[in-house]
């Protein structure tokens, strides 16, 4: 019932936006030269960028021409070498019979062209770079493709560095992440489709998946969730994770992300969709699998010894990360009888003089950590760089020395820094966490920590991407199962697809059924 209000509130939200609208913009132009370009020129009307250049084809019985198009988005050596030059060199006997046909077939030679009377469609293409032509008699305008982004050169992405593998990263310009991906996937199966969000901005995006491995259902799902979004600008991909995303509240993560046309290719060849944005380089991937978390890029480079190495101890660092404030505080203040005599005795003898209790100690140096921490993400490299390094150091030993902080609590607030550096995909997750399961053990202790980490548990473990059960592995365990997961196993083994994700591939199908 609620679902049905809330379709009838959207339907005349839309309906009022629609009368909103001035009437012009929701209509064809005339096929009359003169009224077409008074026309956009009244839309375009205080918009500076927006060029109208007028000429005249012909000599002895000249026609009007006027190409329009956004000064810097479009190619201006493109526009007169192959629009204007070709126009002004025509032969009066292609001038008599000249229709947009020909203009198109025998006059212009460009790579890109299309007619089209329709006005929203006109101004969207000309604030992304095209040009239109309206000329005298060839009844609709015609729209080129001059597109000519600013765009920064191909490099690796700044938080996905790796020492082994593939040295390119997205950028802004959708259609070159676009090609890079294709590069590495030359199949028929690869299919994008383009969509388009935002009222104002007409953000426009691509949704990349492989025909007859990702699921259809979940790709019917995710156009859904897009066709629900009213919002007027999208100008990051974290927009539209936010707005497709299954639990608003969780904190953890329902769709991956990345700047590296490797990881989308592999993402896609296990099943998954992937979701461009232009005017960002980061890519969403979806279904998104709790391992991914603690997954790497460089996984599949290395050995898969020291991949599965590695990847235990990311496991093992988010546990550090948010459980060892909570047991340190939970063992000095309610369970000192868990201690050794001797470093029971050395912590006290720390202790003494300190005036704040060992939780609010704790709660102050965690925040001065993420302090110091946010201050040298936003700082230049260099200088962030040495303002973490010399400021934890320089205000660790002052507050010891001017015991207000106990020597121990620094080298648990370090050793829990350190650690959440090992799964930077959960920094968001991580903080919460490890001030709500320290506040219970402040609270309550060693059942503190054990509530907090059930509520985790169960909370994790009712965690959906689009339909999928992130911590699933099948209907059935086995090795084919967990190949990829805490441990990687060698290419020669890894044979199937995640069987929550590729259901529709027919390998998997057969392994399947050879299973039962």
């Amino acid at each position: 019932m609620f679902g049905f209000f809330d379709k009838k509130r959207k339907q005349k939200k839309q309906e009022t936006f629609q009368k909103m609208l001035p009437h012009q913009e929701m209509g064809e132009v005339s096929e009359s030269y003169q009224e077409t370009i008074v026309h956009l020129k009244n839309v375009f009307k205080d918009d500076d960028p927006i060029e109208f250049r007028e000429i005249s084809a012909g000599r002895h019985k000249p026609i009007r021409v006027c190409f329009v198009f956004c000064d810097g988005l479009a190619d201006a050596s493109l526009i007169d070498d192959f629009l204007i030059r070709p126009l002004m060199q025509i032969d009066e006997s292609t001038l008599e019979k000249l229709t947009a046909d020909t203009l198109l077939s025998n006059v212009l030679q460009i790579n890109s062209a299309k007619k089209t009377g329709n006005l929203n469609e006109i101004i969207e293409n000309i604030t992304y770079g095209d040009t239109l032509l309206v000329a005298e008699g060839i009844g609709q305008p015609i729209l080129f493709s001059t597109k000519s982004f600013p765009a920064r050169a191909v490099s690796e992405p700044e938080g996905e560095k790796i020492l082994s593998g593939p040295r390119e990263g997205f950028t802004e310009v959708m259609m070159t992440n676009l090609a890079m991906v294709r590069r590495k996937l030359r199949t028929e199966k690869l299919k994008m489709r383009y969509y388009k969000l935002g009222k104002q901005t007409n953000t426009q995006l691509c949704i990349a998946y492989l025909d007859g491995i990702a699921d259809p259902e979940i790709v019917r799902e995710l156009y859904r969730r897009l066709d629900n979004i009213d919002i007027d600008g999208i100008l990051d991909a974290n927009y539209i994770n936010e707005l497709i995303r299954d639990d608003v509240w969780s904190p953890f993560r329902s769709t991956g992300y990345t700047e590296r046309p490797d990881v989308v290719a592999a993402k896609l060849l296990e099943g998954r969709i992937a979701v461009f944005v232009d005017g960002t380089p980061v890519v969403l991937t979806l279904p998104y699998l709790f391992i991914e978390n603690f997954q790497s890029n460089e996984d599949y480079y290395l050995s898969f010894y020291y991949t599965t190495f590695t990847r235990g101890l990311r496991i093992l660092g988010f546990f550090l990360t948010i459980l060892v404030p909570a047991i340190y505080i939970a063992i000095v203040a309610y369970h000192q009888e868990m201690l050794p005599a001797p470093l029971l005795i050395s912590i006290a003898t720390e202790r003494q003089g300190v005036p704040l209790p060992a939780a609010l100690e704790a709660m102050i140096m965690l925040i001065v950590f993420e302090i110091l921490r946010e201050t040298a993400l936003r700082m230049q490299t260099n200088v962030g760089q040495a303002l973490s390094i010399v400021g934890a150091l320089v205000v660790g030993q002052a507050a010891v020395e001017a015991k207000l902080i106990a020597a121990p609590m620094i080298i648990i607030v370090a050793m829990s820094g350190i650690t959440s550096l090992l799964v930077p995909k959960m920094n968001a997750p991580i903080l919460i966490l490890r001030f709500g399961i320290l506040l219970l053990a402040s609270c309550l202790g060693f059942l503190g920590v054990t509530v907090g980490v059930a509520f985790l548990l169960a909370h994790v473990l009712g965690l959906q991407s689009f339909g999928v059960w992130q911590l699933s592995s099948g209907r059935k365990l086995h090795f084919q199962s967990i190949k990829d997961t805490v441990i990687r196993a060698p290419w020669r083994k890894m044979i199937l697809r995640p069987e929550q994700l590729a259901k529709n591939d027919v390998r998997q199908k057969g392994h399947q059924e050879g299973q039962q």
